[in-house]
């Protein structure tokens, strides 16, 4: 019976950090897609100043 809670508790555990591995990889997405957003932003500002002046 032990053994079995044993492996409960690894299993469970590894889904923890898989998990966590998952909301990791989600929101560095997400900030690359806010850094691709501002790159593409900053890149109309140079190019309207550029037409300006």
């Amino acid at each position: 019976m032990m053994f079995y809670d044993y492996s409960l508790a690894t299993e469970r555990v590894s889904e923890l950090h898989r998990a966590a591995d998952h909301a990791r990889v989600a929101s560095r997405m997400a900030a690359a897609r806010r850094w691709s957003r501002l790159a593409t932003w900053a890149e109309r500002q140079a190019r309207r100043a550029g037409d300006l002046g």
